[in-house]
């Protein structure tokens, strides 16, 4: 009778690894989620996260900032030397835009935000608006500080000390306020001035003998 061959069997050890069941599958490590960054710091007039004044060490003084006079702060040499003026062509409602923009590429092109001193002839910039909420001390305590930069009203820009550069928003105001503003801005600029605003009435303003 013929042998019938029998079929070669496999071990189990020549079928290589048995698949692992799913469930018993070590779970991989979870990453750990980064936590929430902080919030970068916005420049002045910049939107960002409102923030609380920080506090300022005052330089010493005798009161409150003195009033233009002759007892007031003196304008240094620098600033009756002519500064050189830029004029940034822009209608009222686009001139706070516009000083915003100068601002922004003084900053990005070295300036220190101290050497910056921003004036309104009508609206208040929202920065200065915002600071003023917490009183004007604390609001003229960052001007005494004089590190960053500082956004003042026409109104009350004859308080500011004299600042390296100037910018100028004619954005409204009073009729008179760009020929009361620009001679101000122009004392208080020590090295460069620049304007924002309708060309003819600056340049009626300087050509008057600004």
């Amino acid at each position: 009778m013929p042998l019938i061959p029998e079929e070669p069997q496999i071990h189990e050890s020549a079928q290589g690894p048995r698949a692992t069941p799913a469930s018993s599958r070590t779970a991989p490590t979870p990453r750990p989620v980064p936590g929430p960054r902080p919030a970068a710091p916005s420049r002045p007039g910049r939107p960002g996260p409102l923030r609380p004044t920080p506090p300022v060490q005052r330089t010493p003084r005798d009161g409150a900032p003195a009033k233009p006079g002759p007892s007031g702060p003196a304008v240094p040499p620098a600033a009756a030397a002519n500064p050189q003026i830029q004029l940034i062509p822009a209608s009222p409602e686009g001139a706070l835009d516009a000083a915003d923009e100068a601002v922004d590429l003084l900053l990005d092109s070295g300036r220190a935000p101290g050497d910056v001193l921003v004036i309104t002839t009508g609206a208040q910039h929202p920065w200065a608006e915002h600071e003023l909420s917490f009183g004007e001390a604390s609001y003229w305590a960052q001007h005494d500080a004089g590190d960053d930069v500082f956004y003042a009203d026409a109104a009350v820009v004859s308080r500011a000390a004299t600042r390296p550069v100037v910018v100028v928003a004619v954005n409204g105001g009073p009729g008179s306020a760009a020929g009361s503003a620009l001679p101000l801005a122009h004392s208080r600029a020590g090295a460069l001035l620049i304007v924002c605003g309708d060309p003819q009435t600056i340049n009626s303003v300087l050509g008057a003998g600004v």
